[in-house]
């Protein structure tokens, strides 16, 4: 596992959590939107986009990843956090620029255009 390296002007994460999870999820999510005062987007109970798994997603840059990405680190309770770059290149932003908190879980790209992998 490669821990994220702070290269890029704008970022997501993504929370993974199924219905065991729910609970803590729906505390996590309001910690943060708390704690950091970012946008939080919807607590998806269903599959969203290329997400497999029940997910929340959280908006920041790259002046709040090195306070944001150590404390998800450490509260995440052995839950998956996705953290990848926002380019405006969705396959490029969801496969390259890719970092994983916890195990990876699969994820569904046939709906995005590969983009220049050079």
């Amino acid at each position: 596992m490669t821990f994220p390296v702070n290269i890029h002007q704008n970022y997501h994460a993504h929370f993974y959590f199924d219905k065991q999870s729910g609970e803590f999820a729906a505390d996590f999510y309001q910690r943060v939107s708390q704690q950091f005062d970012l946008y939080v987007g919807r607590f998806n109970q269903k599959r969203v986009g290329p997400h497999t798994k029940w997910s929340f997603e959280i908006d920041f840059t790259n002046q709040q990843f090195e306070s944001l990405i150590p404390w998800l680190e450490a509260n995440r309770n052995g839950h998956t956090i996705l953290v990848h770059a926002v380019t405006g290149d969705d396959y490029l932003d969801h496969t390259r620029y890719v970092y994983w908190l916890g195990e990876p879980i699969e994820l569904d790209i046939t709906g995005f255009t590969a983009g220049n992998l050079s």
